[in-house]
């Protein structure tokens, strides 16, 4: 174990656990179901909800939501500008992931749109995250062509222009509020070869931030740790992505606030 950035990773898992909030996740329907089965896994309670006619009424009800542009459209994106306005009236934590923000017009605009509302967290890959903060990145699509290390100085710029924690994942994950930073290392290389892996992230961190809204830096290292956590057990009995794929479901369920306490390898940036 790396000294605690967090002391109360493994505490925050068992609220999750407890409580089992309720998470209004917009996604993108290639990871519905396998982001759903991780909110599951964790203990907490996911609610596929992003029609426009009822997604803002959800949202007052919902412990969290979270927003990811993967698949976008336009009545889609009318369900993202309702449910984030009702949680940023309403106080309460939202999650941004702007996947391939900067690929079309269409997508840079519904992002900037989706700003104003100030999430509560942004997460993203390192491209996705210096795009957002207008620096020059290699990004193509939803891949990252840049490092995480490349990225830390954007985020930390992005976190302070936005006041949301910037969360970027990869290989070594960063996140930052503008003034505290926090790098967690884990997870394992099969975790780019199954779709969904990062939109399943996005939802487990507004499960966190729903349990702890007034530490939103604090639930984001810790959702974070827990998914490098499991993901580092998954890949020990793993042969492929498609066997990591399930064994990580099944070894994030079996996970309790102890194991990530013990396990979590989590430093100062």
């Amino acid at each position: 174990m790396t000294p605690a950035v967090v002391s109360s990773l493994g505490e925050l898992l068992d609220h999750v656990r407890r409580q089992s909030p309720l998470v209004q996740c917009i996604t993108n329907y290639v990871a519905m179901n396998y982001a759903a089965n991780t909110l599951l896994a964790a203990g907490a309670s996911p609610a596929m909800v992003h029609a426009a006619e009822e997604a803002g009424e959800f949202a007052g009800v919902a412990s969290a939501v979270t927003i990811n542009i993967g698949t976008l459209s336009s009545p889609w994106l009318d369900g993202m500008r309702a449910a984030a306005k009702v949680a940023n009236e309403n106080g309460k934590p939202w999650v941004l992931d702007p996947v391939a923000h900067f690929a079309t017009a269409f997508r840079r605009h519904a992002v900037q749109e989706l700003l104003a509302f100030k999430p509560t967290v942004i997460r993203g890959n390192a491209s996705e995250i210096m795009a957002l903060a207008g620096d020059a990145s290699t990004g193509r699509g939803v891949d990252s062509g840049d490092s995480v290390e490349r990225a830390e100085t954007s985020a930390l710029v992005l976190a302070r222009r936005t006041s949301s924690v910037v969360a970027v994942t990869g290989a070594v994950d960063f996140v930052t509020d503008g003034h505290r930073s926090a790098r967690i290392a884990g997870g394992s290389e099969w975790m780019p070869k199954v779709t969904a892996m990062g939109c399943a992230l996005t939802g487990l961190v507004g499960a966190f931030v729903a349990v702890a809204p007034a530490t939103p830096w604090e639930a984001t290292i810790s959702a974070l740790a827990c998914f490098s956590v499991a993901g580092t057990q998954a890949a020990r009995e793993s042969s492929g992505p498609g066997s990591f794929a399930w064994r990580f479901i099944d070894t994030l369920a079996a996970l309790n606030g102890d194991g990530l306490q013990a396990q979590a390898q989590v430093t100062p940036g």
